[in-house]
């Protein structure tokens, strides 16, 4: 899971990436990077000439009117990394930005986005939010044409496809580069002037065009429109490929580049299950009224009786809510996040019980003791997690425990672009409902069924065509289209 943002026609062009990029951290906290163009020759930082997945760190004088790429990008948060000298070294009213949570290719440096190279068709950028499921065939086979890689990434296969297609010009090479890839991609890239935006022709990831006076930016989520006060036009299409363009006149403009066919669309439903910000509207609908819509259809599915409604913060906010304005049980913040809390922490040496977990989250004992409670939450992955909410809350004096999920078991690994852990790693994978009610050690336990999350982000189209729930059912679209496709060939 990752995020991307790009702008065209913009004085303060890295500036708004780095604000763009800040309304995304969610997606991404591993690393963080900016990409910016310029036609100056001053004396920079930049990628221009340098291998492919360079940190950006050499220096070197560029003649003047050439354009030049120049790049900042380093490991940790976005609002750590970007310092007003390094904002100062992105000059350019073209940029494009990227936060990274690695799903192919390790956490590191060399890993970060984007990766900037230099072509035969000009200097490039791209940024890329997904998995290429042929990723690893493809590397296989440029390196045994001679290609030198300097990441682990799959995003630099994009890259040497484009570098090395036959087509003379950046737009046909884009093209044919993306026609050979397979998986899911959006992706942001930058190149003198431009900005190409894409998506696969699954659309499994979301991006959307937004206009800012004179300026196109395109975005994974619409929340980093609002903190730049952009309008959103319209989300890329499934399979499109666009570019935002500085045109002659004041104000940039779009084209439409190519259009790749399709047979369905498999948008990851899990963008909106927990993925995205709740204030974001995605896949044409705001994610805050479909996750209060899980929760209400949950309250349907699997009533119980309760005196309280717990939200597991933050991922179980708008789904609780949902499930006690559907059930008429109070809803209250009977657990308290601590905000603070990285993602590592040093233990005391003495074992204290369910330590990891109460560093990060606090039962409020005056809202949890003696109540029944309704604990909401989005998923159980592993169940260990939990298991030790619900421990802690009857530590803390709750009469019964009763959780409920507001997606179906996750079954089964995602393919394209989240980092889910392996097959027998996922507790519903071997476990019944059941089994896993007495793991966690909930008085009951209740799922949302696949129908039923569906039907709540429908937009008068058939969710079973639009949506993607594979690591829910284990019908992976991509694989599932090209067995259709042989077995009609054998037929």
């Amino acid at each position: 899971m990752c995020g991307v943002f790009g702008i065209v026609n913009h004085k303060d062009a890295a500036n708004l990436v780095y604000l763009g990029l800040y309304a995304l951290q969610h997606r991404g906290q591993e690393s963080a990077g900016i990409a910016s163009v310029s036609l100056d020759g001053t004396l920079s930082e930049t990628n221009i000439g340098t291998p492919i997945g360079s940190s950006g760190t050499g220096e070197q004088i560029i003649a003047p009117g050439t354009p030049q790429i120049h790049v900042e990008k380093e490991m940790g948060h976005v609002a750590d990394i970007f310092t007003h000298e390094r904002l100062s070294r992105l000059p350019g009213d073209t940029a494009i930005g990227h936060v990274r949570y690695s799903t192919a290719g390790g956490s590191m440096l060399c890993n970060a986005q984007p990766l900037v190279a230099s072509t035969s068709k000009g200097p490039v950028a791209l940024s890329h939010n997904g998995n290429l499921i042929n990723g690893a065939e493809l590397r296989r086979q440029l390196e045994e044409e001679g290609a030198i890689f300097n990441t682990m990434s799959d995003t630099e296969v994009i890259l040497h496809l484009i570098a090395r297609s036959r087509e003379r010009d950046l737009e046909r090479a884009l093209i044919d580069a993306l026609s050979r890839v397979k998986g899911a991609y959006s992706i942001a890239m930058l190149a003198p002037g431009r900005v190409y935006a894409a998506r696969d022709p699954y659309g499994f990831r979301p991006l959307v065009l937004g206009r800012l006076a004179d300026s196109l930016v395109v975005s994974s989520e619409t929340c980093a429109f609002d903190l730049i006060e952009a309008d959103a036009i319209r989300e890329v299409r499934a399979g499109e490929v666009v570019v935002m363009e500085c045109g002659t006149t004041a104000a940039a403009t779009l084209r439409v580049v190519h259009q790749f066919p399709s047979q369905r669309e498999a948008r990851c439903i899990f963008e909106h299950v927990y993925f995205s910000r709740p204030d974001s509207v995605v896949f044409g609908t705001n994610v805050a009224e479909s996750r209060k819509r899980f929760g209400a259809q949950l309250a349907r599915e699997h009533p119980v009786d309760a005196d309280v409604v717990i939200p597991v913060p933050d991922s179980g906010l708008f789904a609780a809510l949902g499930y006690a304005q559907e059930s008429g049980i109070p809803f209250q913040f009977g657990l308290v996040r601590n905000h603070y809390v990285g993602r590592t922490f040093i233990e005391p040496k003495q074992t204290i019980r369910n330590f990891g977990v109460k560093v990060k989250l606090n039962p409020v004992r005056e809202i949890v003791a003696g109540k029944r409670i309704v604990l909401i939450d989005d998923s159980i992955v592993r169940g260990t997690t939990s298991k030790k909410i619900v421990r802690m809350l009857k530590q803390f004096g709750a009469k019964e425990v009763h959780m409920r999920i507001s997606s179906p078991p996750t079954t089964g690994p995602c393919y394209y672009g989240i980092d889910t852990p392996q097959r027998r790693e996922l507790i519903a994978s071997s476990k019944s409902v059941e089994e896993i009610r007495n793991f966690i050690e909930a008085d009951s336990l209740g799922y949302l069924s696949e129908q039923g999350m569906l039907n709540a982000v429908r937009n008068g189209d058939d969710p079973q065509r639009l949506y993607c729930t594979a690591c829910f059912t284990g019908k992976y679209p991509i694989l599932q289209e090209e067995q259709n496709l042989e077995a009609a060939l054998r037929a």
